[in-house]
């Protein structure tokens, strides 16, 4: 690409830029958006720098999308909150928080009044109203009903090697930390999954679900091994 070819592309990026300003969109830096022609933003809304949106992407009124976002494809509700995340071909409610460092992959759906936290990962799956996954959890091919609390650490285990399958987790389940669910199974409508548990099985509705190790303690193990000393 010649300098001027390059110098013609950006003026083509700023005069879309300047287009949603006067829509009432508003830029940290105008000059470091990188959005598409068939990009709509609604008023209010508020985007960083080094953000970029492409292809067919709808973000509703009020939103900030902070630094370092890529949007494709993908509709955003109102007031939604997106700190330096990717969004491919997915559709994410109002009043939702992602990020930072969130990835939705196509065919995710996330609710209304969702968190989709730090290092969380969704993957064609779906995430009722109000359910939160707020850090280090994998979402892969499964349907997390509204209000589910996925602790950290969750992971949703939907390959076997050959095949896909997909999980189910009913409406104001909880699952607790390093939990993983081993597709397919369904978590019914406000279960318990302790934290640490390996879930094999479909869990009813209102269950404590638990499955850990029996632990077990050797007191004086350290000293006999001679090994007091080194952890000084």
């Amino acid at each position: 690409m010649t300098i001027e070819e390059c110098l013609d592309l950006e003026k083509e990026r700023l005069e879309i830029n300047k287009k949603h300003l006067e829509n009432g969109v508003k830029f940290i830096d105008i000059k470091t958006a990188y959005i598409g022609s068939e990009v709509k933003i609604g008023a209010g809304t508020v985007i960083y720098p080094c953000v970029t949106m492409e292809g067919r992407v709808i973000i509703g009124t009020d939103c900030v999308i902070g630094q370092n976002t890529r949007i494709e494809d993908s509709t955003i509700g109102d007031r939604t909150n997106i700190q330096s995340s990717v969004i491919t071909e997915s559709s994410v409610g109002s009043d939702t928080k992602i990020g930072p460092f969130a990835y939705l992959r196509p065919n995710s759906t996330i609710g209304s009044h969702c968190k989709v936290g730090d290092f969380v990962e969704v993957k064609n799956s779906s995430m009722g109203d109000g359910a939160k996954a707020s850090h280090l959890t994998y979402i892969g091919d499964s349907d997390v009903g509204k209000d589910v609390n996925l602790g950290c650490g969750v992971v949703f285990v939907n390959y076997d090697g050959k095949n896909k399958h997909r999980s189910v987790i009913g409406d104001g389940a909880f699952i607790g930390c390093n939990t993983n669910i081993i597709s397919p199974v369904t978590v019914e409508e406000g279960s318990y999954v302790a934290a640490g548990s390996t879930v094999t099985k479909n869990v009813p509705k209102g269950s404590l679900y638990v499955a850990r190790a029996k632990d077990k303690i050797i007191e004086g193990w350290v000293e006999r091994r001679g090994l007091l000393n080194k952890n000084k």
